[in-house]
């Protein structure tokens, strides 16, 4: 179910049966204002699964539709299957310290995917669907947005990058991030870092942050760089296909998850990497 023809036509190629449009309304600042709207064709149709992006917006959503539509809600699935005719979904519990899975009895299943956990399947240009219009439904108890504050946009979206260098408490002061921009800009890679580093020290976005509740990397190649490697972190950057360890520290835990590691200081070994990779 999308928003508009140009999503429909974006996501044709990937086999669909049938489009969904949703008819916008101006009016309706909030997106679980749609929730009744949603809900209509889905209580005739009678699907067996509804999946979300685990946005704060879809899990908004995913939360009303579950009330009206009586259905399990699983959030930030780390992966879906088919076991015994049921439903099942993984997902992180304990802060990322463990995972489990839940078999969903419900008639429909409602599920949260984090950005990154499953690959596009193959495309053909030649496939098409039928299109439908989803007529707007008005809420019943309608969420008003008395203000609106500007936000300072980001442009990265790491769970989409081949190439990550992330940074965390190995970093003493904000003014070093330039030597890790430095490093990423000749590997050609983004730049990511543990969670102090953005709502600790408040010194990157949030939208950079890797972890059990942050970004979940899928990348060709992950350098991590001062990052001691705990669970929480590495919920989000062990999906990457190689890890690239650096730190001084030689029993920090990220060894246990690295491919290759070094120790040593950042400090003396990030110019080096750098001085070598720009020849």
């Amino acid at each position: 179910m999308l928003q508009n023809t140009d999503q429909a036509q974006a996501v044709m190629p990937y086999g669909p049966k049938c489009i969904y449009v949703l008819e916008q309304n101006d009016a309706l600042q909030r997106t679980e204002n749609y929730a009744e709207s949603i809900a209509a064709p889905l209580k005739d149709k009678h699907p067996a699964m509804l999946l979300l992006a685990a946005t704060k917006r879809g899990k908004a959503l995913a939360a009303r539709l579950s009330v009206q539509l009586n259905a399990a809600l699983v959030n930030d699935a780390a992966a879906v299957d088919i076991v015994d005719g049921h439903i099942c979904a993984e997902h992180r519990m304990y802060g990322g310290l463990a995972f489990a899975q839940e078999k969903i009895n419900s008639s429909l299943a409602i599920i949260t995917l984090a950005p990154g956990v499953q690959e596009p399947c193959a495309s053909d240009n030649s496939h098409q669907c039928p299109t439908e219009t989803v007529p707007y439904v008005a809420p019943r108890h309608e969420i008003l947005c008395r203000e609106r504050r500007a936000k300072a946009a980001s442009s990265v979206d790491l769970s989409k990058a081949k190439r990550v260098v992330g940074v965390g408490r190995g970093l003493a002061a904000q003014d070093d991030l330039k030597m890790v921009h430095e490093l990423a800009a000749v590997l050609n890679a983004e730049v990511g870092c543990s969670r102090p580093i953005a709502e600790g020290e408040n010194w990157m976005e949030r939208e950079r942050y890797i972890g059990v509740s942050g970004v979940l990397l899928k990348s060709d190649l992950y350098l991590t760089l001062g990052i001691s490697g705990q669970i929480q972190h590495m919920v989000g950057g062990n999906g990457a296909k190689v890890i690239v360890a650096i730190n001084k520290d030689k029993n920090a835990p990220i060894f246990n998850y690295a491919d290759y590691g070094l120790v040593g200081d950042i400090y003396k070994v990030v110019p080096a990497l750098i001085s070598q990779l720009s020849r």
